[in-house]
């Protein structure tokens, strides 16, 4: 496929994840992706985000008042104001990545595969919800799915819990979705530890084929670096290869 520069979108807003995250982000994506490319952070706050990282603000939904943004926000990641003068300027295709998540392998695969919207196919709700952990399009496409949701906000509030939901079903209607190969990405909780009461005795693996561990609920990386679980049937051992990676 070809493409003019490569473009990484990540967001970081309130206070739940650290600038470490974005910075551990930033470094796992110079060691695993080798093609020109930019790295862009969309955040309300700057502070201790390391040089290299480019930062803008995070664009409004320009919802009425009072509606609530939160479960929704990625959705901006197809504002016009992230390709207009001024702002981002994004161009070509554009890769979202969770701040969360471990990279494990080269992703030049990623800016390769060919589709329009690409994204991960959820682990628990199979063919018609995507994860939007990993999502690729090409910027200045899709902006119709914030002008629908707009448009449209108590009745999409109605049919879908969040952001990914709705993304999927609204490209999908389109015929513009499309599915990362299922090794790519995989679910720390549901590929990488191991099933009661096997996870009791067997440290977390990282599945054959992975590129990206996606952590989603609990737990994140630190806490399964150390073996922290959050509940006792589901026991995650101390994993050493998060934090060979996650740096």
């Amino acid at each position: 496929m070809g493409f003019q520069m490569a473009t990484i979108l990540c967001m970081k807003w309130g206070t739940k994840y650290g600038p470490e995250y974005v910075n551990r982000l930033h470094s796992m994506v110079q060691r695993h992706l080798t093609i020109p490319h930019r790295f862009v952070c969309l955040t309300d706050n700057r502070t201790g985000l390391n040089d290299g990282i480019e930062t803008f603000p995070i664009p409004s939904l320009k919802l009425p008042a009072g509606a609530p943004e939160r479960g929704w926000t990625k959705l901006v990641s197809f504002s016009p104001d992230l390709t207009a003068k001024g702002g981002p300027e994004l161009k070509g295709e554009v890769l979202f990545l969770d701040i969360d998540i471990v990279i494990v392998g080269n992703i030049n695969s990623f800016f390769e595969q060919p589709g329009d919207f690409l994204i991960i196919r959820d682990w628990q709700k199979g063919h018609y919800t995507g994860n939007s952990s990993v999502y690729r399009w090409t910027a200045g496409q899709h902006a119709d799915v914030i002008d629908y949701f707009r448009n449209n906000l108590e009745l999409v509030r109605k049919k879908h819990r969040n952001e990914q939901e709705y993304l999927t079903a609204q490209l999908s209607a389109h015929g513009k979705v499309g599915y990362w190969p299922e090794t790519w990405c995989r679910s720390f909780k549901r590929h990488c530890v191991k099933y009661f009461p096997f996870s009791f005795f067997q440290t977390p693996t990282i599945p054959d084929g992975a590129k990206i561990v996606v952590f989603h609920g609990v737990p994140n990386p630190p806490d399964a670096l150390v073996g922290r679980s959050g509940k006792w049937y589901r026991r995650v051992l101390p994993t050493p290869w998060i934090g060979e990676n996650w740096k």
